[in-house]
């Protein structure tokens, strides 16, 4: 089943990257001094990238454990 388990594996390193990018998306909203509703709006973004993210991390996670377990 190795269809499986390398697309898998290239969708857990994007969603990984999701999930990077959206702590370099608050650190840098963090640092540019916003207001607080500026601030709240970045932050927001932030979560439903970081959501989305690993939503898509988990499901190419069970695509490699599904792929090793047919192997």
């Amino acid at each position: 089943m190795d269809y499986l388990i390398w697309p898998g594996a290239i969708i857990v390193l994007a969603g990984l990257a999701g999930i990077i990018w959206s702590v370099l998306t608050v650190g840098r909203a963090r640092r540019a001094k916003l207001s607080d509703a500026e601030l709240r709006v970045k932050l927001q973004q932030a979560v439903l990238l970081n959501i989305g993210a690993l939503l898509v991390s988990a499901l190419g996670l069970m695509m490699v454990v599904v792929g090793v377990i047919l192997r």
